[in-house]
């Protein structure tokens, strides 16, 4: 059984105990040590190149959302996951959050069996969207963002085929990879290696910010289409 190793940065420390308790109960989880700031939620993470680190958006010294861009962005911990640990479910912090480079969210009061689950869905390599929640807060907050502003994506986006750009909008519209294979007449591992060609085109690390990057170059628009069913990437 393969163990994944995670770092919890968290300020409070009975907080910040009991979450590193409870992760050691699981039999492929792992604790690697603890941060009580953000920067040294950095510098642990350069250090102990844990798989995960599970980051409370609100942190003194250095906030959660700054320390994760940090984390992803360090050729040295870029494959480092990050999941936001937040207290209200419509955080004004989460929209930038998943732009920072997080792989998703988690309220607080998660259920401890829950939060595990998640966990490993992100060590899995895959994005923590719940199906209703996270699309909300992104439609929300990409409202308050200049879609289709030239910028890092417009370039970007010239490298992806027309199929490429159709199951980009089905993702962003909250399809999961079963549903853009039935809506599109493709297979499966067909949509599956379209998705990895988006993610190495747009440079981008996981579903979560190519729902980012197609709200912010103006591929798919707030209000566009229904919400539909994205999870964690079937």
């Amino acid at each position: 059984m393969s163990v994944s190793t995670v770092l919890v940065a968290e300020d409070q420390a009975l907080l910040r105990a009991g979450l590193r308790m409870l992760i050691d109960t699981a039999p492929d989880l792992e604790a690697a040590g603890e941060a009580g700031t953000g920067r040294e939620a950095v510098e642990l993470a350069r250090r102990l190149r844990p798989d995960l680190v599970l980051m409370d958006v609100r942190m003194p010294d250095l906030d959660g959302i700054k320390a994760t861009e940090l984390i992803r962005t360090d050729p040295a911990t870029a494959e480092v996951k990050v999941v936001m640990l937040t207290t209200f479910d419509l955080d004004e912090y989460v929209y930038a959050a998943l732009r920072a480079g997080a792989s998703g969210f988690l309220l607080k009061d998660t259920r401890p069996g829950d939060l595990l689950t998640a966990l490993r869905v992100v060590a899995a390599g895959q994005a923590l969207l719940a199906p209703s929640i996270t699309m909300r807060l992104i439609e929300e907050f990409a409202r308050r963002e200049p879609a289709g502003v030239p910028g890092a994506f417009a370039a970007r986006l010239s490298q992806v085929s027309g199929r490429e750009r159709e199951v980009l909008v089905l993702v962003a519209r909250g399809l999961t990879n079963p549903r853009i294979a039935e809506r599109l007449g493709l297979g499966l591992a067909t949509v599956k290696t379209h998705i990895r060609s988006l993610l190495a085109k747009l440079d981008v690390h996981d579903r979560a910010q190519l729902v980012i990057a197609a709200y912010e170059s103006g591929v798919v628009t707030v209000g566009s289409a229904p919400v539909g069913d994205l999870g964690e990437g079937g």
